[in-house]
């Protein structure tokens, strides 16, 4: 930065390039053209915020990989220099600072270890490979039940209504032994605490909606448990292994990110085959569980669907890619772009259900990865092909320009797609 002009008031260098992530119009399903002009200087950039404060922008797969597996980088909002990517994200945490709260209200994934790790251990056996692989002949019989309702019904239709949030919401709630018929609630309010024009009042009080529900389920496991999540968390509670609000709060996040995520995964991938005929028809036509499993992991690589970055502050200085990541200054790692890095994707603007492209960071990495992948592959291994194979003339009924996607979400999707047959 030697040389650059300063702010008189903050001190930031003015021709620090600013932190974008808006998408292209003509182009919503790849990453921002600013994330792709930041990747062509080098792995690691400086940027600017909103606020005037700078931090390390990672646009490379193997110092993305490198960072969020170093134990000298924290995932802790609380801590002095992680960067906050909008206002209400700094409200928001002022707002937790002030009620006294010791995390985010998203559970483990905001904490660093050993905490984090003692707490995501108590729900790791839901996600083993075995226990997911049990949810595939259910998952199969709720698609195609909403497949045959779509079929019997009018046209054009909404695949998002009609599909790809039932599935996963219908899914995480047997689950967790929720409610299916509470999905309008916590969709509702999930949709109000992900969305980045949210206010901090706003987020709260959401937030607050989904924690008293999750604990007056848990109340109800610990009077009459089941066999399911919360039931298990419940006699956790009471062997004195876990705190109620911890077990709540965990309740919140895999209610979340159990159905949100996966919604969004569904919409693009359809979308994304709809623009690539010949890459549905390769889909739509094989029964080989290999290909399968690898034409899901290629949607994920190349739709990545969380928006604008990971948030880290560096604990030590860390030397990497040539550069010197001081203590408490902010890292931003990428999932979308280190996913298009073309030294480890070749053309990876390109969709081909053919890549190997099991090495992507769609779910993150590190300790930290999502502790559902396994089953939002399950859920997308089952939905792609059924509905490609059940409904193989289907069409978008509107042009890519009327879709309205996710921009304004730190998790991206669409908020519709009108599909036809």
């Amino acid at each position: 930065m030697t040389g650059a002009a300063a702010n008189t008031t903050s001190g930031t260098p003015l021709d620090t390039p600013e932190y974008n992530i808006d998408r292209s119009a003509r182009c919503p399903l790849d990453p921002a053209p600013a994330m792709r002009a930041r990747q062509a200087e080098g792995p690691l950039v400086r940027v600017r915020l909103w606020d005037g404060t700078l931090a390390w922008l990672v646009t490379g797969w193997e110092e993305h990989r490198a960072l969020m597996s170093d134990q000298r980088v924290s995932v802790d909002p609380f801590r002095p220099g992680a960067p906050k990517l909008s206002p209400g994200e700094v409200a928001a945490i002022d707002v937790l600072k002030k009620e006294g709260k010791r995390s985010t209200g998203t559970s483990f994934i905001l904490m660093d270890d050993p905490e984090h790790a003692r707490l995501r251990r108590m729900v790791t056996s839901a996600f083993t490979i075995k226990r997911v692989e049990a949810l595939r002949p259910p998952t199969q019989r709720i698609t195609d039940g909403l497949i045959d309702t779509m079929l019997a019904g009018p046209k054009p239709v909404d695949l998002v209504e009609a599909l790809a949030l039932p599935v996963p919401s219908l899914v995480i709630s047997n689950l967790l032994g929720v409610p299916y018929d509470d999905h309008e609630f916590f969709q509702a309010n999930s949709k109000t605490i992900i969305n980045r024009e949210t206010t901090a009042a706003e987020r709260s009080a959401a937030r607050g909606r989904l924690v008293d529900y999750l604990d007056g389920l848990l109340g109800e496991k610990l009077a009459q448990p089941r066999e399911d999540l919360l039931s298990g968390l419940a006699e956790r509670i009471k062997a004195g292994e876990l705190a109620r609000e911890d077990a709540t709060e965990m309740g919140v996040l895999m209610l979340f990110a159990g159905h949100e995520t996966t919604a969004n995964m569904i919409t693009l991938g359809t979308l994304a085959l709809l623009q690539h005929p010949d890459q549905l028809a390769l889909l739509r036509d094989t029964e080989d569980p290999k290909l399968i499993a690898s034409a899901v992991d290629e949607l994920l690589r190349y739709l990545t669907i969380t928006h604008g970055g990971q948030r880290r502050v560096a604990l030590a200085d860390i030397e990497i890619a040539g550069q010197v990541i001081r203590a408490g200054e902010g890292v931003i790692p990428v999932n979308e772009i280190a996913n298009r890095d073309p030294s480890v994707f070749p053309d990876p603007d390109r969709l081909d259900l053919r890549r190997d492209a099991r090495r992507h960071v769609a779910f993150g990495f590190g300790v930290h990865q999502c502790l559902g992948q396994p089953l939002a592959r399950m859920e997308l291994q089952v939905v792609y092909p059924t509905l490609l194979r059940r409904i193989p003339t289907l069409a978008l009924a509107a042009d890519l320009a009327e879709i309205p996607f996710k921009h304004d979400g730190f998790v991206y999707g669409a908020y519709r797609l009108p599909v036809t047959w």
